[in-house]
């Protein structure tokens, strides 16, 4: 059974008439458990659990020291290329947009790789748009190649690709997936992906799991927030990565809770997440999922993510562009606007004064 089957055994079921019939005390009860489950995971998620935020953050905070330490692992994007054949309304490269299209020469992969590595970082994670014709795996292959003399971890956040394809990224040197879902609810995807490739809700639902058989060691999923309503979201992406690490044990997986930012095309978010609203969701996966990553990029402001270290967060971008070349000059537009400039140095002296260590690689192939 796929996560698509386990995702239609909800189809149906009455959310908002659930999280009515929370209360405090079922909140409290969840909070008590050594281990939760998806019941549990949904009542941290509701109205009522708001009350217990402080509850949650200290219990949140130790279970992340108990299996993860005092560490923030820190990496950086590389954007490769902004083709895209998609149209999907919120996003800043959709086809349909009206920017400049780069894909990096190896040249200039080379140049930005360089950049990079001169902050001390080894992991990275590349991106392209979402066109098999100009970004092909073999075009990804190749950007793989070079940059695997600068960095010993390279994730990539490209199109869902089939079995296969990913284990021939594995092969080149790709270790990491991140993949959003972006809607959960079939039902708005369909409505917020008009037209190409990405409009296949399945296809890339499973992606994750055609990637965890390749042989991918670590994989990162999540829900893009603002495009539906936030807490069935959160549930759906706790339960897609209790999915992936009970199929898949080897696999390290993590969960990114990125909210929408401003970008090119100007789609505004269709509900509103405050921070507060992040926060509850950080706690209550970190509750369910005690040995699940968490993401936090630079799409977060840098006050906010300052205090996130704290709740739960284990990795975080540093010294980011969302531009194709735009670490080496090249000035183009980029797929959103970013909140935290802080750089790689910047990022660490705040993590050092907090007690916590950056780390900068935590894995090597051999």
């Amino acid at each position: 059974m796929s996560f698509y089957e386990v995702r239609k055994e909800y189809a149906g079921f009455d959310f908002k008439g659930f999280f009515a019939g929370v209360t405090v005390d079922r909140v409290k009860r969840a909070l008590s458990k050594s281990r939760l489950t998806e019941w549990d995971y949904l009542a941290l998620l509701s109205p009522a659990a708001e009350e217990c935020l402080e509850e949650m953050a200290r219990k949140a905070h130790r279970l992340t020291v108990q299996h993860f330490g005092r560490v923030i692992l820190l990496y950086t994007p590389l954007y490769l290329a902004n083709y895209c054949v998609n149209r999907c309304v919120y996003c800043g490269f959709k086809a349909n947009n009206r920017l400049e299209r780069k894909k990096l020469t190896p040249a200039e992969v080379e140049r930005e790789a360089g950049i990079i590595a001169a902050t001390g970082l080894k992991h990275i994670l590349i991106l392209t748009g979402e066109s098999r014709r100009h970004s092909p795996v073999s075009y990804i292959r190749e950007c793989v190649k070079i940059l695997k003399k600068y960095f010993t971890s390279i994730s990539i956040e490209i199109y869902p690709l089939e079995e296969s394809e990913y284990a021939e990224l594995i092969a080149a040197g790709v270790d990491g997936l991140t993949i959003y879902q972006e809607v959960y609810d079939e039902e708005v995807y369909a409505e917020l992906h008009p037209a190409g490739p990405k409009r296949n809700y399945r296809y890339r639902l499973e992606a994750p799991e055609r990637a965890c058989r390749a042989g991918m060691r670590t994989v990162n999923v999540g829900a893009l927030l603002g495009l539906h309503d936030w807490r069935t979201e959160a549930f759906f992406t706790g339960l897609h990565a209790s999915y992936l690490q009970d199929t898949f044990p080897d696999v390290e997986v993590s969960i990114s809770p990125p909210r929408m930012r401003p970008q090119l095309g100007g789609f505004q978010p269709r509900v509103k997440v405050n921070d507060k609203d992040l926060v509850q969701y950080m706690l209550a996966f970190r509750l369910y999922m005690p040995r699940g990553g968490i993401t936090i990029s630079t799409r977060e402001r840098a006050e906010l993510r300052d205090h996130l270290v704290r709740l739960g967060a284990t990795k975080m971008s540093a010294g980011s562009c969302t531009a194709v070349g735009g670490r080496s000059g090249h000035e183009s537009t980029g797929q959103f606007e970013i909140s935290d400039g802080r750089s790689v140095a910047e990022m660490a002296r705040m993590l050092y004064d907090q007690g916590y260590q950056p780390v900068y690689k935590d894995w090597q192939m051999i």
